[in-house]
């Protein structure tokens, strides 16, 4: 269960860290700009705020832990898309699906 907590929490802490990136830090604007997706990057930026402290939240209360590790696997598993599709480095790829996939076994596993 230690584990299982201790992912929950790098995962959380990860996504409230990038969503306040995403929403306030200038790189964050041409990276959207980049990606084709300009007019969602504040909306990125607060559902994964979102998905990150219902994680926390989750770890109380098991539905609000449900929506929040589906919800932001599948905004990676959207990221990773982007990426694909705009040919990015396989580097650079990486840290979606490595969140994605975490997120999808925190859902699964709890």
């Amino acid at each position: 269960m230690a584990l299982h907590t201790s992912l929950t929490l790098f995962s959380a802490i990860t996504f409230i860290g990038y969503g306040f990136v995403c929403i306030f830090h200038g790189h964050m604007t041409q990276e959207f700009q980049r990606y084709g997706m300009s007019k969602y990057r504040v909306l990125t930026g607060y559902l994964e705020l979102l998905g990150g402290l219902g994680s926390i939240v989750g770890l109380f209360y098991h539905p609000i832990y449900v929506l929040s590790t589906a919800g932001l696997a599948t905004l990676m598993l959207m990221g990773v898309i982007v990426r694909l599709r705009i040919r990015d480095p396989l580097l650079e790829i990486i840290p979606a699906t490595v969140l994605m996939l975490l997120n999808a076994y925190l859902l699964v596993t709890r």
